[in-house]
């Protein structure tokens, strides 16, 4: 019979000495305390038990990293092929802190029921939102702000007596159907489930958000749960909600629940409280992208959210009709319920009528939403619009991602465009500089043949790195009409294959997209551009003079890549369908020359660098406008012009889908007899317009020169200067340049 252990003995088995490789007990207090302050964020004054044992347990789990890295050793990664979901945090994300301690209830379905005290949501289904925080930091000033994201999790009570009975099936079903929620960004809505889904997402961030805004509001000090706030006068004196598109559009119904349901504030109180709260900013001007959502739909998944739409909406009319009596289109036009054989409500008009301020985010993207999308309402409260023309980082997309030439540029003028980028005008007195000039055109020569070092090694492409760059890379839509540059390459190669030698200078066209997973026509432009590619570059006629690649997985790290070896930026878009863009902005800091439609920003471009050292063509506005009243026939283009008319038959035939000669039936029904944005009304323009681009890319100092003028001007578009005006003119708030003092020295 084996001797029992002594106390001392007992002791020293459990001791922490024991554990392999945790070291003493110094050691372990010391990793404690890193923990409890770096990992988890807190400190002693509001860490919970629940802190204490997760600081505990990262302690522990440090020393058997060695252990787990073993283990993982055992794994491998697969090397699909097609198209396949991102999945970002398969590996983790190590920026981020989870919060449960503030997770959050958010509800769906059920019933409404109007009682004496109130009206209650009742019997409804609970989805957990819990909250996951990313550091955003400034630049230079200690400041680290949070951005806040949601993760759905099932409640705990797992259908017990389900799981109990066998049906185990469908108690696992509710939990994936629960936390499929915040699972995939943009689900494929071509269908009533993934329209619900969305639906459900949308509501799911706003619910949360607001409960958590609300509970900041209510409480004194960081950390502080107890609500010390209860009257909601001062509310938009706190908070500002900016509705970024319609998208987060439920906040202004949401809002309007929590204040009239939850906190017993009278009707009149609360929708003053939420219009000075919310702000709506339009981001699109195509009809289909304002979102819609059947009445059916809201009465199933927000019964409550629904009787209050249906509320504001009313008072609404009536202040439209005591306004214009008789005006029954009017009431028709601006109402938020759309009727007909499926009632829908119009989440746009919810977010004029809910907000204080309306704004788009190019000068012409806001008048056209003036003097068109929401003529109406501008008509109605014409002092509730405003422009707030969009704008880049320079600290990313030019200090990080162009080292090179910031570094030129600060040898010249200093740091100080880096915090105000329209110091860069300091430039202007510099472009016939010889040295500067040379230093410039290095810089482009320098990255592109780092970008040409990279497409050797990931994508096996051999370009020529003294070639123009011509690049093309932003989300797929046909109104950014990147058939049209499919156009131009296929005419380029057509040129050359009938007249070796023909093209003035050897072309790399680098192109990248991201298609909407149910977006068809996105996918085939895709399948026509890689399929172009396939050709020309195997053709031995054509040679490196012209090359067509297509960059997989457009993302921030790939632009922050491509952008700065690019010379020529493709912004080609139907006047009057960009509400802005940013990647043109990207470029023109980046020392690339833009061609491009009078659209978005670009017209604010040309505005600042001179039109003449922009390569502009095509219709304006007006001038589309115009062709939609004759009528826009597709087949006069294809019968008069004899390259275009030979690229259509060459896309039809097969001629670059072999193995498939249908394969790109759809895009060439679409361009003859369904194009909304006209790609062939443009097409001579714009290859007439690259054909200037050539003439002037033979002369580097030229080029050069108007790179250097591009770079100078850029300066407007910087976000520094968007988010100042939208500070001051929309939120209420004077910008600050208050540096906090870093946590090694004392507060102030």
């Amino acid at each position: 019979m084996a001797k029992p252990l002594t106390d001392s003995e007992r002791q020293k088995q459990i001791s922490v000495r024991g554990l392999a490789g945790l070291g003493d007990v110094a050691e372990v207090r010391k990793s404690f305390n890193r923990h409890l302050h770096f990992t988890l964020v807190k400190d002693r004054n509001v860490a919970t038990p629940r802190d204490y044992f997760f600081a505990l347990a990262h302690t522990v789990r440090d020393h058997l990293v060695g252990r787990w890295i073993r283990t993982q050793q055992h794994y491998y990664e697969r090397d699909p092929k097609v198209e396949e979901a991102d999945d970002w945090l398969r590996y983790g994300n190590p920026w981020e802190k989870a919060r449960p301690e503030y997770t959050l209830p958010v509800h769906f379905y059920g019933r409404v029921e109007h009682t004496p005290d109130g009206v209650l949501w009742l019997d409804t289904q609970v989805v957990l939102a819990m909250p996951y925080d990313t550091p955003v930091p400034g630049y230079k000033n200690n400041t680290v702000n949070t951005m806040r994201l949601w993760s759905a999790k099932a409640p705990n009570d797992f259908k017990l007596k389900d799981f109990n009975v066998g049906d185990y099936i469908e108690a696992v079903l509710d939990r994936n159907l629960a936390e499929n929620i915040s699972r995939v960004l943009y689900p494929n809505d071509n269908f009533f489930e993934g329209k619900e889904l969305r639906l459900k997402q949308e509501y799911f961030v706003v619910a949360a958000t607001l409960q958590d805004i609300i509970r900041r509001f209510k409480s004194s000090r960081f950390g502080c749960r107890d609500p010390v706030r209860t009257c909601f006068e001062t509310f938009p004196d706190k908070v500002a909600i900016q509705l970024n598109d319609t998208h987060p559009a439920l906040s202004i119904p949401e809002l309007m629940r929590i204040l009239v349901d939850v906190e017993k504030v009278d009707w009149d109180k609360a929708w003053e409280i939420t219009k000075k709260t919310c702000a709506y900013t339009n981001h699109t001007v195509l009809p289909e992208a304002l979102e819609r959502w059947p009445v059916s739909m809201f009465e199933k998944l927000l019964p409550r959210h629904l009787d209050i739409i249906y509320a504001i909406n009313q008072r609404h009319l009536d202040h439209v009709a005591s306004l214009f009596p008789g005006d029954v289109d009017r009431l028709r036009r601006m109402s938020v319920i759309e009727e007909g054989d499926c009632k829908r409500i119009n989440m746009a008009h919810l977010c004029v009528i809910g907000s204080h301020a309306v704004n788009g985010v190019a000068r012409i993207h806001s008048e056209i939403v003036k003097q068109s999308v929401f003529k109406d309402f501008y008509e109605l409260e014409p002092e509730k619009f405003q422009n707030k023309t969009n704008g880049i980082t320079p600290r990313r997309w030019l200090l990080l991602c162009n080292p090179g030439l910031a570094d030129v540029i600060v040898e010249r003028i200093g740091e100080g465009f880096l915090t105000d980028l329209s110091q860069l005008k300091k430039l202007l007195s510099l472009v016939d500089d010889e040295a500067f000039i040379r230093d410039i055109a290095k810089i482009k020569q320098e990255n592109k043949l780092k970008f040409s070092a990279l497409l050797e090694k990931d994508y096996k492409v051999k370009i020529n790195p003294a070639s123009m760059f011509d690049v093309h890379v932003k989300r797929i839509h046909e109104y950014k009409r990147q058939l049209l540059n499919c156009l131009h390459i296929i005419t380029l190669y057509n040129r050359e294959f009938q007249e070796p030698g023909v093209l003035p200078n050897p072309l790399t066209s680098p192109s990248s997209f991201q298609a909407a997973p149910g977006y068809h026509m996105a996918k085939m432009i895709i399948k026509l551009v890689t399929s172009i590619g396939d050709v020309v570059n195997h053709d031995p006629v054509v040679g490196d003079k012209l090359k067509v690649i297509f960059l997989e997985n457009y993302r921030v790290s790939l632009a922050e890549k491509v952008i700065p070896a690019a010379d020529l930026s493709q912004q080609i878009s139907t006047a009057g369908t960009e509400a802005s863009g940013t990647g043109n902005m990207k470029f023109m800091l980046n020392g690339a020359l833009t061609i491009g439609t009078m659209d978005g920003a670009n017209v604010e471009m040309a505005e600042e660098a001179g039109e003449e050292n922009l390569f502009i063509f095509g219709m304006r506005v007006e001038d589309v406008e115009a062709l939609d009243q004759k009528g826009y026939n597709a087949r006069e283009f294809y019968e008069r012009l004899p390259e275009l008319r030979q690229a259509m038959d060459q896309i039809s035939s097969g001629f670059f889908s072999p193995k498939d000669p249908d394969c790109f039936k759809d895009v060439v029904n679409m361009l003859m007899y369904h194009d909304r944005f006209k790609v062939f009304a443009d097409y001579e323009a714009y290859i007439q317009c690259q054909a200037q681009v050539d003439h002037l890319y033979q002369n580097s100092k030229e080029w050069t020169k108007k790179v250097i003028k591009n770079i100078a001007c850029s300066g407007k578009f910087s976000s520094d200067r968007t988010i100042t005006e939208y500070a001051r003119e929309i939120w209420g708030v004077e910008p600050s340049d208050l540096q906090i003092p870093p946590p090694n020295l004392p507060k102030d």
